[in-house]
Protein backbone atom coordinates (compact mmCIF):
# COMPACT_ATOMS: atom_id res chain seq x y z
CA UNK A 1 0.00 0.00 0.00
CA UNK A 2 1.66 3.82 -1.47
CA UNK A 3 0.64 6.89 0.42
CA UNK A 4 -2.81 7.89 -0.49
CA UNK A 5 -2.31 11.48 -2.04
CA UNK A 6 -5.57 13.67 -2.11
CA UNK A 7 -6.82 15.22 -5.84
CA UNK A 8 -6.39 18.73 -6.10
CA UNK A 9 -10.21 20.00 -5.89
CA UNK A 10 -10.87 21.49 -9.79
CA UNK A 11 -10.69 25.26 -9.23
CA UNK A 12 -13.79 27.17 -10.77
CA UNK A 13 -11.55 30.74 -10.83
CA UNK A 14 -9.26 31.83 -13.21
CA UNK A 15 -6.49 34.79 -14.07
CA UNK A 16 -9.19 37.90 -14.42
CA UNK A 17 -12.02 36.83 -12.89
CA UNK A 18 -13.52 39.54 -10.28
CA UNK A 19 -13.89 38.03 -7.25
CA UNK A 20 -15.26 39.11 -3.55
CA UNK A 21 -13.36 37.77 -0.52
CA UNK A 22 -16.10 36.36 1.40
CA UNK A 23 -14.06 35.11 4.52
CA UNK A 24 -10.99 36.57 6.45
CA UNK A 25 -9.33 40.86 7.28
CA UNK A 26 -10.25 40.98 3.92
CA UNK A 27 -13.62 40.38 3.97
CA UNK A 28 -16.14 42.10 1.82
CA UNK A 29 -13.04 43.26 -0.54
CA UNK A 30 -13.48 43.05 -4.33
CA UNK A 31 -10.67 42.78 -7.11
CA UNK A 32 -9.56 41.01 -9.88
CA UNK A 33 -7.55 37.94 -9.97
CA UNK A 34 -3.63 38.56 -11.27
CA UNK A 35 -2.24 34.59 -10.11
CA UNK A 36 -3.91 31.31 -9.27
CA UNK A 37 -1.26 28.90 -7.44
CA UNK A 38 -3.07 25.38 -8.43
CA UNK A 39 -0.60 23.71 -6.69
CA UNK A 40 -1.94 25.87 -3.15
CA UNK A 41 -5.30 26.16 -4.01
CA UNK A 42 -4.53 29.83 -3.74
CA UNK A 43 -4.96 33.14 -5.82
CA UNK A 44 -3.36 35.94 -5.39
CA UNK A 45 -5.97 39.80 -5.50
CA UNK A 46 -5.42 43.08 -6.38
CA UNK A 47 -5.68 45.32 -3.73
CA UNK A 48 -6.61 42.52 -1.18
CA UNK A 49 -4.36 40.65 1.62
CA UNK A 50 -2.37 43.41 1.70
CA UNK A 51 1.18 42.48 3.56
CA UNK A 52 4.05 44.48 4.44
CA UNK A 53 8.08 43.01 3.17
CA UNK A 54 10.51 44.62 4.15
CA UNK A 55 13.11 45.17 1.36
CA UNK A 56 16.67 45.64 1.37
CA UNK A 57 18.38 48.69 -0.78
CA UNK A 58 18.54 47.74 -4.70
CA UNK A 59 18.12 49.13 -8.25
CA UNK A 60 14.44 49.39 -8.59
CA UNK A 61 14.59 50.64 -5.06
CA UNK A 62 17.35 52.41 -4.00
CA UNK A 63 16.59 53.00 -0.08
CA UNK A 64 14.77 50.04 0.80
CA UNK A 65 12.21 49.73 3.27
CA UNK A 66 8.83 48.67 4.13
CA UNK A 67 6.42 47.81 1.06
CA UNK A 68 3.18 46.80 0.78
CA UNK A 69 2.23 43.96 -1.75
CA UNK A 70 -0.54 41.31 -2.38
CA UNK A 71 -0.39 37.70 -0.77
CA UNK A 72 -1.76 34.52 -1.42
CA UNK A 73 -6.27 34.31 -0.15
CA UNK A 74 -7.02 30.53 -0.23
CA UNK A 75 -9.72 29.81 -3.18
CA UNK A 76 -12.38 29.07 -0.84
CA UNK A 77 -12.28 32.52 0.96
CA UNK A 78 -13.10 33.75 -2.79
CA UNK A 79 -16.45 34.16 -4.59
CA UNK A 80 -16.74 34.74 -8.19
CA UNK A 81 -18.52 38.30 -9.06
CA UNK A 82 -21.92 37.04 -11.24
CA UNK A 83 -21.37 39.36 -14.69
CA UNK A 84 -25.15 39.93 -14.95
CA UNK A 85 -26.21 40.72 -11.34
CA UNK A 86 -22.74 41.85 -9.81
CA UNK A 87 -23.35 39.77 -6.78
CA UNK A 88 -20.94 36.95 -5.35
CA UNK A 89 -22.23 33.59 -7.01
CA UNK A 90 -20.84 29.81 -7.45
CA UNK A 91 -19.41 28.30 -10.20
CA UNK A 92 -21.11 25.40 -12.27
CA UNK A 93 -19.48 23.69 -15.17
CA UNK A 94 -21.99 22.82 -18.44
CA UNK A 95 -20.94 21.48 -21.52
CA UNK A 96 -21.79 23.06 -24.56
CA UNK A 97 -20.75 23.07 -28.40
CA UNK A 98 -17.70 25.22 -27.62
CA UNK A 99 -16.84 23.06 -25.07
CA UNK A 100 -17.17 22.98 -20.69
CA UNK A 101 -17.79 26.44 -20.00
CA UNK A 102 -18.34 27.97 -16.89
CA UNK A 103 -21.85 28.97 -15.47
CA UNK A 104 -23.19 31.36 -12.68
CA UNK A 105 -24.92 29.44 -10.55
CA UNK A 106 -27.15 32.54 -9.60
CA UNK A 107 -28.12 34.08 -13.18
CA UNK A 108 -27.47 30.83 -15.43
CA UNK A 109 -25.11 33.46 -17.27
CA UNK A 110 -22.17 31.81 -19.38
CA UNK A 111 -18.83 33.26 -17.58
CA UNK A 112 -16.16 34.34 -20.06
Amino acid sequence: MGNKINKPAKIKIKKGDLVKVIAGDSKGKQGKVTEVIVDKNRAVVEGVNLVSKHTKPNAANPNGGIVKQEAAIHISNLALIDPKAGVPTRVGRKVTDKGIVRVAKKSGEEIK
